[in-house]
């Protein structure tokens, strides 16, 4: 593992698959990443590159067809399941449209699902593009990589000196996973320009791992400047989530990122999100706040959407919907 001022840790995490006694260790290390930057790589996590690869091609295989035939699968199509593809400037972040287009998808679930018999939203069926393979390779590499999101939590739960199970028994046993699949167009402005493919923003659950492809242009918010996050061969980037700095009573830190391509190519990125089921109710851990010594950055500084994270009530879902409709008012509008 690696760590400085000047970049984000690097953390191989093959020992922690494997169960072995270097658990505490790699513990620690993911702790001091929560911590310092909310931010780290992970390598090590054993998901096939040939898989990673394989889903790449595909998105931009998908990316590179006409737009009349990207929009058969819509997401004004995927109704409640809130699913399906959006075109460049059809997202919202932090008010403004997003120069990317992208896929929503999430958890398969069919129509004997009760949440989806019940009409939850952003429960349902995924829309998949008609190309040989898509969703076959899309379900597994959600999978595979939930898998690692699963095992990280593990490690985070040791680092914070709780039970390995922590998560997994109060809030991942039956998780909320979104993945998405974004294209970011070359810009049209210069390489000091502001114009933004994703505007600065902080992710809703708890942990986001990322496979970016090697263009780059992911910035994350750090000591008040704006770090570079280039690609990590074979890495994952991973960042806590609003969840995890509010369970955590900000020793950890849910932090600003976005997304500049000054490249003359488009950037593939594919972030899955490990959030807390629907239904969970999150409140700080309760020896995390009886320690005089953790820093709640919710009491210290102002967020960039003004939610003080402290006094959030209700359930994991109540804040996701009210977030998801902000990026899609449009949508919103019409199935919720």
């Amino acid at each position: 593992m690696t760590s400085s001022s000047e970049s984000l840790p690097i953390i191989d995490i093959a020992s922690l698959r494997d169960d072995s006694a270097d658990v505490a260790r790699i513990g620690a290390a993911l702790d001091r990443a929560c911590c310092d930057f909310g931010f780290f790589y992970v390598t090590g996590h054993g998901i096939d590159p040939a898989l990673s690869a394989r889903m790449i091609a595909l998105a931009r295989e998908f990316f590179a067809l006409p737009l009349k035939q990207k929009l058969v699968i819509a997401m004004a199509h995927g109704g409640r399941a809130w699913r399906g593809y959006f075109p460049v400037d059809g997202e919202l972040t932090s008010g403004r449209p997003d120069r990317k287009e992208g896929i929503y998808f999430g958890t398969e679930l069919g129509l004997d699902d009760p949440r989806v018999h019940k009409g939850v939203p952003l429960h349902g069926m995924n829309l998949y593009p008609p190309l040989p393979g898509f969703r076959e390779t899309l379900l597994t590499y959600i999978d595979k990589v939930t898998a690692v999101g699963q095992l990280l939590l593990r490690g985070i739960a040791v680092g914070l000196g709780l039970g390995p199970d922590y998560f997994l028994d109060r809030y991942t046993r039956d998780p909320t996973v979104l993945f998405r699949i974004f294209n970011y167009p070359p810009s049209n402005a210069g390489p000091h320009d502001n114009e933004l493919g994703v505007g600065e923003h902080t992710d809703y659950g708890l942990l986001t791992l990322l496979r970016q492809d090697e263009i780059g242009g992911l910035e994350i918010w750090h000591e008040d400047r704006w770090l570079q996050a280039p690609p990590v061969p074979d890495s994952f980037v991973c960042n806590v989530g609003d969840m995890l700095e509010r369970l955590t009573a900000g020793r950890y830190v849910s932090a600003l990122h976005r997304v500049r391509n000054v490249s003359t190519h488009d950037r593939i990125s594919m972030p899955l999100f490990l959030d807390p089921s629907f239904d969970a109710v999150l409140a700080p851990i309760e020896v995390l706040t009886a320690d005089p010594s953790v820093k709640n950055r919710n009491l210290r500084e102002s967020r960039w959407d003004n939610t003080d994270l402290a006094t959030i009530n209700g359930t994991y879902g109540d804040y996701l919907l009210n977030k998801v409709s902000k990026v899609f008012p449009e949508l919103k509008a019409k199935v919720l």
